[in-house]
Order: structure tokens, then sequence, then C-alpha cells
């Protein structure tokens, strides 16, 4: 592709989402709804104006990046400390219960396999694609609703993070018995050193911050040494501990996060989120949907794993939260805030198909599965959370923000 196509891409992508944008708000929907669907109209399964090239893959890393990141940036640490053992828990259900709803789901469709044969292990693999939550969307819908610091909002941020470890690991464990280059106790080694090496390095990091923050307290140069660790932390998550990259960001904006300058920080990170690379992550959902091949069979088989994986987070993590003493509509919230699904899920069913565990028309069920989750959540949280009083103290971090926004005078 030119250079220069990528510019045209760029327009394209920008006017439909946030024209998409604008029509979901105006239809009382968040407005990431919109932009998913836009990606999807303007990608090669509709009009075909937008291709998925490398560089959209990459500028819609970036915006996932700067997404959780802001997420982190935003985060009551007292209260993630607070809700840590009741995190563990509804991630753990989180995997659990769509891990065996999708190995059932295979079987049932395509026979039970003996323990431990090829068949078994793509229908535990099935399991393992669902057990992938995508916090994005849910953050984003949270920011927009003014619900991002909340006691729920932040049970389901840190519920999420933690579901991502244990699906990684899951995922390492199940190829593990397909590869034997795959040794699983490696990845439990990793994820174990990055947490100790996020502690060690926040710890550091963050009184190196309190000092410049300190002295120059409220210039650009403490944002931009932020957004610095951001991509450290999300490059040493990928590179030296096989985490995901977007658990490194959040960590890093954890790190920030009791800093005077936090919500400066955050504000200054919303500028290039919500003008470019915000949009352009939540379109690629979109422009990644593609029907060819699509046969009767699998519809079937693919609505019936969209629905599964949907109620697969929903009954796992509300009961869990139910038992936590949360009451209906929260253990609701929490059990439909974790069901989204996004890069993560594409990643698992990617690493899948590299090693053969399952074939190529199955990703349509993913891309069907991350359309309907990233469309159906945002919607049912806003009802959920309809009447509410917000707890955010600012807007000032929001997406939802109308034509009329300013920009600070520096830019």
């Amino acid at each position: 592709m030119e250079t220069y196509e990528c510019f045209k891409d760029l327009a394209i992508i920008l006017i439909a989402a946030k024209l998409f944008g604008l029509l979901a708000k105006k239809l009382k929907a968040p407005q990431v709804v919109g932009q998913i669907v836009a990606g999807l109209i303007i990608g090669p399964s509709v009009l075909g104006l937008v291709d998925q090239s490398d560089f959209i893959v990459s500028m819609a890393e970036i915006g996932v990046i700067l997404l959780m990141f802001s997420a982190g940036l935003e985060t009551n640490l007292k209260e993630l400390v607070k809700t840590g053992p009741v995190a563990l828990t509804i991630a753990s259900a989180g995997v659990f219960v769509p891990l065996v709803a999708g190995w059932l789901l295979y079987s049932l469709f395509f026979g039970f396999a003996p323990f431990g044969s090829e068949e078994f292990l793509r229908g535990v693999f099935i399991g393992t694609i669902m057990t992938a939550t995508s916090v994005s969307i849910t953050v984003q819908t949270l920011r927009e609703l003014g619900h991002l610091k909340g006691k729920v909002g932040t049970v389901i941020i840190s519920s999420a993070i933690i579901d991502d470890v244990i699906g990684i690991i899951v995922l390492t464990f199940v190829i593990g018995f397909k590869d034997a280059d795959v040794k699983p106790l490696d990845v439990v080694i990793k994820t174990v050193l990055f947490i100790l090496f996020s502690v060690v390095v926040g710890f550091l990091v963050y009184f190196l911050f309190k000092f410049l923050d300190k002295k120059f307290f409220h210039q650009r140069r403490i944002p931009i040494f932020g957004l610095a660790l951001c991509f450290i932390m999300a490059y040493c998550a990928e590179k030296f501990f096989g985490i995901a990259d977007i658990t490194g960001a959040y960590v890093a904006g954890i790190i920030l996060c009791n800093l005077r300058d936090a919500e400066y920080i955050a504000g200054k990170m919303d500028i290039s989120s919500y003008m470019l690379f915000g949009p352009v992550f939540f379109a690629s959902i979109g422009l990644k949907t593609q029907f060819d091949g699509f046969t009767l069979g699998l519809l079937w088989f693919s609505l019936a794993f969209v629905a599964v994986a949907l109620l697969g987070k929903v009954i796992g993590c509300g009961l869990v939260a139910k038992l936590w003493k949360y009451n209906t509509r929260d253990s609701l919230k929490v059990g439909v805030g974790m069901m989204t699904r996004g890069e993560v899920a594409l990643i698992v069913a990617q690493k899948g198909l590299a090693v053969g565990m399952v074939d190529p028309a199955y990703f349509t069920s993913v891309i069907l599965l991350i359309i309907c989750s990233s469309v159906i959540s945002p919607v049912i949280m806003k009802l959920l959370y309809k009447g509410e009083k917000r707890p955010d103290e600012t807007d000032g971090a929001k997406m939802d923000a109308d034509e009329t926004d300013e920009v600070p005078a520096e830019y």
C-alpha cells in the first residue's frame, strides 16, 4: 500500500466513526457502538472503503493501549486493593464457566471425544476463546456513563485484567498439550515474575514521578514521560513476560494514579484518544468482520457460540458477585461488563489457528461474538445505570463530549 493511502483510510474512519457515534448518541446508545458499526459498514464486508492494513492495526493497538492507560490513571487504587479478593474470584468464575460451556457446546455440535484426544482439545480451545474479556469496550462505556471510578466499575476493570492473565495461562496450558515446544509452567513463572517486576518498578517509578510532579506540576513534560512509561510497560509485558500489552499499559496507569497530576495526565491522553486513536480502535473491530464462506451450519454454531459466550460471563461473574453480597442490579452490571470480547479473543483465536487447534472457518464466529458483545454490552450497561448518580468527579476524561468541547489553550 502506498504511504499516502493511509491518509484516505484515516479520513474515512474518522468521519464515519464520528457520524455513526453521533447517531448512536441520538438513539441513546454509547458512541462506541456507533464507531464499531461504522467500521463494519466501511470495511470489506459491506462498502469496502477501508481495508484492515498493517498501519490501521498498529493505530488500533495504540488506541487500546491509550485507553487502558487512561483507565489505570482514573482507577481508585484504594478501592482496587479493597476489591482484590472479589475481583479474583469473579475473574476465576469468568474463566471457568465459559471454558466448560464452550467445550460442552462444541461437543454437542460435533460429538463428545475421548479425554486428551485432538477433538477433545478442539472443544476445550473453543471454550478458551470464550474466556477472554475485552475490558476496553466496558472501560469506554463506563467513562461515557460517568461510572468508571465507582465501586462496581473498579471491580469490573480489575476482574477483567485478572481474567486476561488467567485466560492466557489457560491458553498456554491448552496449547501445551498440542505443541511440545510450549511449556505451561514457563507461563506461570513469567506471570509471577511480571507481577514482581510491576511492584518493584512501580515503587521506583512512582517516587521518581512524584519528584518530577512536585518540580514540574501541571507541565506537559509530565504527560509525555507518563506516555513513555505506558509504552515501556506495554512492551515489557509482551516481550519479556508473554502478558498482554494492554495489561502493561493498565499497570502503568495504576503506578501514576495517585499523583497530583493524574487527572491532568489522563486529560492529555484523552485528547489523542478521542480525536484519533480511539475511533480507529473501535472501528477496527468492525473492519475485521468478513462473512466469506459462511455456511448455514456454521451460522447455527456461531449463534449458539455467541449466546453461550455471553451468558457464560453473565452467569459466572454475576453469581459470584451476588455471593459477595452485591445486589441483583450490581451483580448484573458485573456480569454484563465482563461479557465484552475484543482484541484478546482475536489473539487467542489466532494462536489456536497458528498451531492448528481451530479451523479458519470458526474465526467468523469469534468476530461475530466480538461485534455482538461490543454492541450489546454497552446498551445493557446504560440501561442498568439509568437514573443512578454519577460518582465520577469530573467529566474531562469522557469521550462522550459534545461538539463544543474546548481544547486547552496550550494546544
